[in-house]
């Protein structure tokens, strides 16, 4: 006999286990179904284990240039290893403390794999058997996995994805990074960071192309500083492999074709969601390239079924997995009777995006570019981290935080920032987005001094020809 639930989330990330929590608070009986490690990817494979890698690589370099601080390092090194192993503990530790969650708000936790029977059955094969759950509402939080190259799938030896570079079998001395997403901007920082020789190749006309546009030349023309060869409108034509390293044909700018060596190669083109063989075939559900279409609370057209996270469009992020967890819980609870919650659909123009390269970069809303595409009058304000105390203090002047304001209602379209710990400032704007400030509140706000945030005050201020500092 199935076991019963009121929901069921199939896939325990970010995403999932934050919907199964929210279920529960809302006094939902809930089960959860992963097949691998509690925390999905971003715990275990992604966001956390990253951070941890980037983290020790931030340290390295700080120490390699202490005398910029009056202090002394001799002989620093880097041990590989033990910097893996560091980050392999703190994903370790992060999972258990989802158990522990699990465990807390009495949810259910099934391990195996889960296949959809129908819209309220699923069918769990585990190590001990298979079991048969029902529930009112299922949630699909399956999310999604590195896409490989067609003519050269990764091998984990020369050919790495992301799981493969935060595990590597041997620090890379000459890296390709195909791809100029966060992805692989973050691991093409960090090897530099370690001692490897770097090469970045993008299709497109600049790195980070879904930031603004000065983001992307600014964080380029800095990685070039850092050693790295960046090289953009450039494609990889063929990739393979040996026991000695990879062999690239790169087309060039100018349409040219080299043919390079390199140690080891990290492919970076974006994710496939795992949407395959869960049985989304048969329940009628809307598919586009693999990803479930749903609305603006995670319903996916068929009553009772639900999807969220890297399974659906993006952007594919862990906050915004979170977010849309919590929304599809609580329009599930509402459907059964709860008449405290109220819902919001997802308003994309208000997930911030991070990228812990080196220098940070961080947004949210448009782009100058894509506010004038959407017929806005814009005043722009620029601030320069070179301008801020505090920076200088750190010893950290390099950067530049940038809003973007319609110039007829000072209605704050967009922010885009690169520097140190911008990814930690980016969430001031994004705060005033969903309380839609304008550029009045922005003003009249005391920042404190001296911290990175009076440049948010002083962007604003030079939007509107006000800055005070520059």
């Amino acid at each position: 006999m199935a076991s019963q639930y009121d929901v069921i989330v199939l896939g325990s990330g970010p995403g999932g286990y934050v919907a199964a929590i929210r279920c529960a608070q809302l006094g939902l009986k809930t089960a959860i179904v992963e097949r691998e490690n509690l925390g999905g990817i971003c715990l275990n494979w992604g966001c956390i284990p990253t951070k941890a890698l980037l983290r020790s690589a931030e340290i390295f370099h700080y120490m390699q240039h202490a005398k910029d601080y009056g202090l002394a390092a001799k002989e620093i090194t880097a041990d590989l290893d033990a910097v893996v192993k560091r980050s392999r503990g703190v994903a370790k530790q992060l999972s258990q403390g989802i158990a522990h969650l699990m465990k807390k708000n009495k949810i259910a936790v099934h391990m195996g794999e889960g296949t959809l029977k129908d819209a309220a059955t699923l069918e769990v094969k585990g190590d001990k058997g298979s079991e048969t759950l029902s529930a009112k509402h299922i949630i699909v939080a399956t999310g999604a996995r590195a896409r490989d190259l067609p003519f050269a799938p990764s091998d984990g030896k020369r050919i790495w994805t992301y799981r493969h570079a935060m595990v590597p079998p041997e620090m890379p001395s000459k890296l390709l990074v195909i791809g100029s997403g966060a992805i692989g901007i973050e691991f093409a920082s960090f090897y530099n960071d370690m001692g490897a020789e770097v090469t970045v190749v993008e299709m497109l006309d600049r790195i980070v192309p879904v930031e603004d546009a000065e983001i992307s030349a600014f964080l380029q023309k800095s990685l070039t500083k850092q050693g790295m060869d960046i090289r953009t409108a450039t494609g990889l034509e063929d990739l393979k492999s040996s026991a000695k390293g990879v062999t690239a044909n790169i087309k060039g700018k100018d349409g040219k074709v080299t043919t390079e060596e390199f140690s080891h190669a990290i492919v970076a083109i974006g994710i496939q969601p795992n949407t395959e063989n869960i049985g989304l075939e048969g329940a009628g559900v809307k598919m586009d390239r693999g990803f479930i279409q749903i609305d603006g609370y995670g319903r996916t057209g068929t009553k009772g079924l639900w999807a969220i996270g890297d399974c659906v469009p993006g952007p594919w992020l862990a906050h915004k997995a979170s977010h849309e967890g919590v929304t599809a819980a609580e329009a599930i609870a509402q459907e059964l009777g709860n008449k405290d919650v109220h819902p919001h659909p997802l308003d994309r123009n208000a997930i911030p995006g991070c990228t812990y390269c080196h220098p940070q970069v961080a947004s949210v809303g448009l782009t100058e570019d894509k506010a004038k595409e959407a017929g806005h009058e814009v005043k722009v304000g620029n601030f320069p981290f070179i301008g801020n105390g505090k920076a200088i203090a750190l010893g950290e002047a390099e950067g530049f935080i940038k809003t973007v304001f319609d110039a007829k209602t000072g209605e704050l379209l967009g922010a885009h920032m690169i520097g140190a710990e911008v990814t930690e400032l980016i969430q001031g704007y994004t705060v005033g987005k969903v309380l839609e400030t304008t550029e009045i509140e922005l003003m009249g706000t005391i920042f404190p001094h001296p911290t990175l945030s009076e440049m948010m005050h002083e962007s604003v201020l030079s939007a509107y020809g006000r800055a005070l500092h520059i």
